[in-house]
C-alpha cells in the first residue's frame, strides 16, 4: 500500500511539474517546482504540530484570529515551541493552502508568496536554526521573466502551480514523510536526467548511490556521522542512512548555492531535524567547513577531473602535507580522495566515484596513488563500473574503497563490474543482480584464493602490486578479462559458401534466361561465364 501510494504520488508530481512549466527547460523549472512543494511539505507540519499543541484547548490553528488579543497569545506560545522543535515557524494566513485558495480565486498572490517565504527564514533568525534555512529559498525569483512576459501571467502560472499541489495532501498518514521524501527524490531524478551534463553536479544514479551507501555500512546498523564533501542535492547522505537504522549526524558541503538550498530542503523533508545536518556552502578543497571532524562513513561522487588552484600553500596543509605532492591542477581527483582520507575516522570507512584514469595516470597522481597503498596503506578495494551509467559524461568509473585500519592488510580487492549491467535508451545502469554480485565479492574477498585469475573478481597482494606493476591499478592488470573465440569450422564455412554460390549461379541463369525471353540485354551483362 505504502509503495503505490509512493508511485502515485510521484507520477502526480512529475505530472504537474511537466504539465505546467510551458516553455522552460526542466532544470529551470526545477527550482520553482521543488520549492513550493518544499514550501507545502514546512506549512503541513506546521499545521499538524500546532493542531497537536491546540487539541486540549480544541482549537484548530487556521481558525485562530491573528488579530485579536487572545489570538497574539496563542500565537507567540506556539511560536516559541515550533522554532524549538520544527526549527521554524508560520502563522495561519500564511500557510500554504490559505495562499492556494487565493490564487485560485484570482486574487494576486506573487508579493504575499515573497513575503511568507522571506517570513520563514525570517523565523528562524538568533536561533539554532538559522543556517539551516538562511537563504533558503533565494532561487524562486517570482519576478523572473521564466514565468511569463507580464505579471498577470506569471500570476496565473504560479498560481496554478499551487493548486496543483493544494490538491495533494502530503502527510496524510504516518508513513508519508518517507513516501513524500522518496518522491522528492525521484523528482530530482527525474530533473536531473532531463539536465544533461549538469546533472552531473547535483546527482548521483540511485543505484550507484545504493552501492555506495552499502559498502560503508557493512556489517553496522548505525552510525555516529555520515559526511559528503561534495554533496550535491544531498540524495547520498540520505541513501546511507536507509542502509542503517540509525545515523547521529549528517555533514556535506556543496559549492552551488541552488544546489546547496537543494540539500537543504531535501534533509528537512526526509524528517531529518535541524540539529542533526550540518550542510555547508562553498568550495570543500579551497575552504573546508568540517576540518576538525572525523566521520565513521565518508562517501562522494566528486566532479570528474575538475581544475582547483592547486596552491603550493596545501603542501603544507594538514591534509596534503603527508603525501610531499599535489594532485594536477587541472585534475583534481585525488585532492578529493585525499581531503576525504583526512576526514575519516580511525575506524571508519570510505567509499568515492573516480574516472579510471586516477587508477594509472603517472606523475603527482602515481605519487600520491603509491603513498596511499605503501606507506599508508589504506586502500582497500577497487571497482570497476560501467561506462555511460552518470549524467553527462559516457566515461568508464570506478569507485576506491579506503579504511584507514584494514583487515586484509596485506592485499586489495580488485572488482571488474563493468560488463554488467542494463540498457536504459540513452544510459547504462546497475541492476539489483549486479550490485548483489559486487557485494557478494567485496563480502566473501576472504574465500578468494589470493592471485588466482578470475573473470570478476581478484585478490592481489601488495607485493604484486609494487614489484609487478609499480602501483599501477588498472583493472585488467588484476582481473583476468579475457575469453576465448570459439574454433572456427573451415569445413562447415566452406559448405556454406558453395551452398550460397549454387543459389547465386541458379538467380544468375533465370535472370539471362528472362531477358532472352523479352529480347533485353541483362542488366549484369549476361551469365556468370561471361562475366
Amino acid at each position: 500500500m505504502v509503495e503505490q501510494h509512493k508511485k502515485a504520488l510521484e507520477k502526480q508530481l512529475w505530472n504537474i511539474a511537466n504539465s505546467l512549466r510551458g516553455n522552460m527547460s526542466a532544470d529551470e523549472f526545477r527550482d520553482y517546482i521543488l520549492g513550493f512543494i518544499f514550501y507545502k511539505y514546512l506549512s503541513e507540519r506546521m499545521d499538524i504540530y500546532a493542531d497537536d499543541l491546540l487539541k486540549e484547548d480544541s482549537i484548530k490553528f487556521d481558525a485562530i484570529d491573528e488579530s485579536s488579543t487572545q489570538g497574539q497569545e496563542y500565537l507567540d506560545a506556539i511560536k516559541v515551541e515550533a522554532i524549538d522543535q520544527l526549527g521554524y515557524f508560520l502563522k495561519p494566513s500564511e500557510l500554504f493552502h490559505v495562499l492556494a485558495q487565493k490564487g485560485e480565486a484570482g486574487e494576486f498572490i506573487l508579493e504575499p508568496l515573497t513575503d511568507v517565504l522571506n517570513h520563514i527564514e525570517q523565523s528562524t533568525m538568533g536561533t539554532a536554526a538559522e543556517d539551516d534555512f538562511n537563504g533558503l529559498f533565494d532561487d524562486i525569483d517570482l519576478t523572473s521573466n521564466k514565468l511569463g512576459k507580464t505579471e498577470k501571467a506569471k500570476n496565473e502560472l504560479v498560481s496554478k502551480i499551487l493548486a496543483h499541489l493544494d490538491a495533494i495532501d502530503f502527510l496524510h498518514h504516518e508513513t508519508d514523510i518517507d513516501v513524500l521524501g522518496d518522491a522528492y527524490e525521484y523528482l530530482i531524478g527525474q530533473f536531473a536526467s532531463g539536465a544533461g551534463k549538469k546533472a552531473g553536479e547535483f546527482y548521483t544514479p540511485p543505484m550507484v548511490s545504493k552501492l555506495l551507501a552499502k559498502l560503508v555500512t557493512i556489517g553496522k546498523t548505525k552510525l555516529k556521522s555520515v559526511y559528503d564533501p561534495t554533496c550535491g542535492s544531498g540524495s547520498l547522505l540520505l541513501r546511507v542512512a536507509k542502509e542503517v537504522k540509525e545515523v547521529g549526524k549528517y555533514c556535506g558541503q556543496e559549492s552551488n548555492p541552488s544546489t546547496y538550498n537543494l540539500a537543504r530542503m531535501n534533509m528537512i523533508l526526509h524528517g531529518v531535524h535541524y540539529r542533526q545536518f550540518d550542510i555547508q556552502q562553498d568550495d570543500t578543497l579551497e575552504t573546508p567547513h568540517h576540518i576538525e571532524e572525523r566521520f565513521e562513513a565518508v562517501v562522494a561522487n566528486p566532479p570528474f577531473s575538475a581544475n582547483w588552484s592547486a596552491s603550493q600553500g596545501f603542501l603544507t596543509d594538514e591534509r596534503f602535507q603527508d603525501y610531499g605532492k599535489l594532485a594536477p591542477k587541472s585534475k583534481a581527483d585525488f585532492a578529493f580522495v585525499q581531503h576525504m582520507v583526512h576526514q575519516l575516522d580511525e575506524k571508519g570507512t570510505m567509499a568515492v566515484v573516480l574516472p579510471h584514469g586516477v587508477l594509472f595516470r603517472g606523475a603527482a597522481e602515481a605519487h600520491i596513488r603509491k603513498h596511499l597503498i605503501k606507506d599508508k596503506n589504506y586502500l582497500d578495494a577497487v571497482i570497476g563500473l560501467p561506462a555511460n551509467v552518470f549524467y553527462g559524461t559516457s566515461i568508464p568509473t570506478c569507485i576506491l574503497v579506503l579504511k584507514k585500519h584494514r583487515q586484509h592488510k596485506d592485499n586489495i580487492l580488485f572488482v571488474d563490474a563493468s560488463q554488467h549491467f542494463g540498457k536504459a535508451t540513452n544510459q547504462n545502469y546497475l541492476r539489483d543482480e549486479d550490485l548483489a554480485r559486487i557485494l557478494e565479492a567485496v563480502e566473501k574477498r576472504s574465500q578468494l584464493e589470493p592471485e588466482k585469475a578470475d573473470k570478476f573478481a581478484y585478490v592481489a597482494s601488495i607485493k604484486e602490486i609494487a614489484e609487478d606493476n609499480d602501483y599501477n591499478l588498472n583493472i585488467p592488470r588484476y582481473v583476468d578479462t579475457f575469453e576465448e573465440e570459439e574454433s572456427i569450422d573451415l569445413s562447415n564455412i566452406t559448405k556454406r559458401l558453395e551452398k550460397v554460390d549454387e543459389e547465386l549461379s541458379t538467380a544468375d541463369d533465370l535472370l539471362t534466361s528472362l531477358c532472352k525471353e523479352l529480347s533485353i540485354t541483362s542488366p549484369f551483362g549476361g551469365c556468370r561465364e561471361e562475366r
